[in-house]
């Protein structure tokens, strides 16, 4: 419920400032690098997916705020040491989908660059079914991570690159060791 609280919130509060700012809105897809740490975990990074849409507000000439909803894929490959410290077989990789919801500062010291930077709340919609036994899941259904990064604004193109490090424990079995993700995003978004 507080889930659902949260993100009525936030399409709400977008929507009030996009009518009232006049900012722009687009939409946006790219790759992701991702991987969980942790010894349970291959320390290799792997390939999935975002999309979704963002809004841009201009709070001043140089400032903005960007709040965007995005859907991430995340794909991540255990290490062979999994099996060892939990109780489950042949797990061999894990795939994720999230919905996220990242609240970035836009800085732009001239109106090609903008450096972005700001907090990101992603929800597990979907866990691999392979990841439950005794009625317990493997990954908590929230991830709290803080973003950095870099875009390029081109007439409507928007082309970024930025990076995100998880600060939420996403294990959900027990306290034997801590996941945190990393992630890499590479994407071109569209101003509409």
């Amino acid at each position: 419920m507080k889930v659902k609280i949260l993100i009525i919130s936030a399409l709400t509060l977008c929507t009030n400032l996009t009518f009232a700012q006049g900012p722009k809105i687009g939409i946006k897809g790219g790759a992701s690098v991702n991987k969980i740490t942790g010894k349970s975990f291959n320390n290799q990074f792997s390939f999935g997916y975002h999309i979704g849409g963002f809004a841009t507000i201009k709070i001043s000439e140089k400032i903005g705020i960007q709040p965007e909803v995005l859907i991430n894929q995340t794909n991540v490959d255990t290490s062979s040491k999994f099996s060892d410290i939990y109780a489950f077989n042949k797990v061999n990789g894990v795939k994720l989908n999230q919905l996220s919801i990242p609240l970035l500062l836009n800085y732009s010291p001239n109106k090609f660059v903008s450096f972005q930077a700001g907090p990101q709340y992603s929800i597990l919609m979907n866990k691999d079914k392979t990841f439950i036994a005794n009625g317990k899941d493997a990954f908590k259904t929230g991830d709290f991570s803080m973003l950095g990064g870099i875009q390029l604004n081109i007439t409507k193109i928007r082309v970024y690159a930025r990076y995100a490090v998880g600060l939420s424990n996403l294990n959900d079995i027990d306290d034997k060791e801590k996941w945190k993700s990393q992630s890499v995003q590479l994407g071109v978004g569209f101003t509409l």
